[in-house]
């Protein structure tokens, strides 16, 4: 079980380091379809991820200690979530990608280094989600919810992989450097397992706030979904590229939960 943590910690980040290596192998940049494709599919991950492996279990899980209320915690939760991605928006400076809209307090930083903050944010919630998952695996000691967890783990991994690549090569642009390009790209998914350590430790030793957690995490990945990667995808010059993105990232999320879960 402990190996399945350890994998499952790992691949988010390798996922995304690899995925930023693929600005070595574009000579120029992304074009603006396979750019919608894949932030469309990882908004259709997200959003499967958030329903299927975060406040389902959250509901699920409150239903022993409040009844019919269950839904509360997953509600109130969900909400905090995407308070906490607010919170983080006025207190770190960084740059979003679509709009090149300044956000957080002002600072001396250069562009790049804005970029890298902008990604780094929204790599938060998905390193938090995945350490929730298998710290409530941890403390249903059950061999199943580690599989589970591994499964919402596996779906990140894979769109981490497309949002490396769509954050590497957009980055070259700005600083004028493959490498310094990767190296920003991989830095970026180097919080996600340090988050993802965070978050299991919160819910491995605070049982009772489990569906909380979820719930939280999940607020936080669709609050980036709604704000950043939507309207980033630019979705009203490509829709159907981006839509069938959105629901084939669903779908594979939503097959890995049910399979593996």
């Amino acid at each position: 079980m402990t190996a399945l943590t350890v994998i499952g910690f790992t691949i988010i980040f390798v996922a995304t380091t690899l995925g930023a290596a693929l600005v070595f192998a574009f000579r120029g940049g992304m074009s603006e379809r396979l750019n919608t494709l894949f932030l469309g599919f990882a908004s259709g991950v997200m959003v499967a991820a958030s329903v299927w492996s975060l406040l389902i279990p959250s509901i699920d899980g409150a239903s022993e200690g409040w009844g019919d209320w269950s839904f509360v915690p997953a509600v109130l939760g969900f909400l905090l979530g995407g308070g906490f991605l607010v919170l983080i928006d006025k207190l770190v400076p960084h740059l979003h990608w679509g709009t090149n809209e300044e956000e957080g307090p002002k600072s001396h930083l250069k562009k790049p280094a804005k970029l890298f903050l902008a990604v780094t944010i929204h790599n938060i919630p998905e390193g938090l989600a995945v350490g929730f998952a298998f710290g409530a695996a941890a403390a249903a000691g059950e061999y199943g919810a580690f599989v589970s967890a591994l499964g919402l783990a596996i779906g990140m991994a894979i769109q981490n992989l497309l949002e490396g690549a769509a954050v590497a090569l957009p980055m070259r642009s700005a600083t004028g450097s493959r490498l310094k390009a990767f190296l920003y790209g991989a830095a970026s998914g180097a919080v996600e397992p340090l988050f993802a350590v965070v978050g299991y430790f919160l819910a491995a030793n605070l049982a009772a706030a489990q569906p909380w957690f979820l719930a939280f995490a999940a607020g936080a990945m669709i609050f980036v979904v709604v704000e950043d990667l939507i309207p980033d995808a630019h979705l009203s010059e490509h829709p159907h590229f981006g839509t069938w993105g959105a629901m084939a990232g669903f779908a594979l999320m939503m097959a890995l939960d049910v399979a593996l879960g």
